[in-house]
């Protein structure tokens, strides 16, 4: 049954990097850097993602975070990873694997965002494809699906740039900004 569980019990999952960005499983030594760059990224982030809790910035929060992330990678539900400059220096944005399901379905969601200086720049195509390979070569998945808001070209060619074909639209799909929002979907299959 070791189709039902994580390929990486008792390890952390795999670091990739291309010539353009490094993907790495995020820890408290990011925090400084995570904390700056969402700062920074607020008011271009807002649009795109749920209402950030009051708390969301603060060290303790961002433990707590840290310490879901390594329980949901345990429990094989999610894989987040942060997205850094290829020299591992800086922080530009994450990426996350989540609803990983096994079984006959063996797929999971892919949900991203970039900083606002680091936006248009080539380093969430590298990311997604780099996390793609994660899917398909380390976890054995068969698809990932992704979703984003109609009106969001940048994601949309992002998706589509990375091999992902639209799928249909999923109404009121996520609370986005305080409301329920229509998404696009789109999927990419293993083969």
């Amino acid at each position: 049954m070791a189709f039902l569980r994580s390929p990486f019990a008792g390890d952390p999952p795999p670091s990739l990097r291309d010539s353009h960005a490094l993907i790495r499983v995020p820890d408290m030594a990011d925090y400084e850097q995570w904390a700056a760059l969402r700062a920074r990224s607020r008011d271009f982030l807002s649009p795109w993602e749920p209402i950030w809790p009051a708390n969301d910035l603060t060290r303790t929060a961002f433990r707590s975070r840290i310490r879901q992330y390594w329980r949901d990678i345990d429990e094989d539900v999610a894989y987040p990873y942060f997205i850094y400059t290829a020299d591992g220096a800086t922080l530009v944005g994450a990426l996350t694997l989540s609803n990983v399901r096994r079984g006959v379905a063996q797929t999971a969601t892919l949900g991203y965002w970039t900083g606002e200086p680091y936006a248009r720049k080539g380093y969430m195509t590298s990311a997604v494809r780099l996390i793609c390979e994660i899917a398909f070569s380390h976890l054995g998945l068969h698809r990932v699906e992704a979703a984003c808001l109609p009106h969001n070209a940048p994601s949309i060619g992002l998706l589509k740039k990375c091999g992902f074909i639209h799928e249909g639209l999923a109404r009121g799909y996520l609370k986005i900004a305080g409301e329920w929002r229509d998404h696009l979907l789109f999927a990419r299959l293993s083969d």
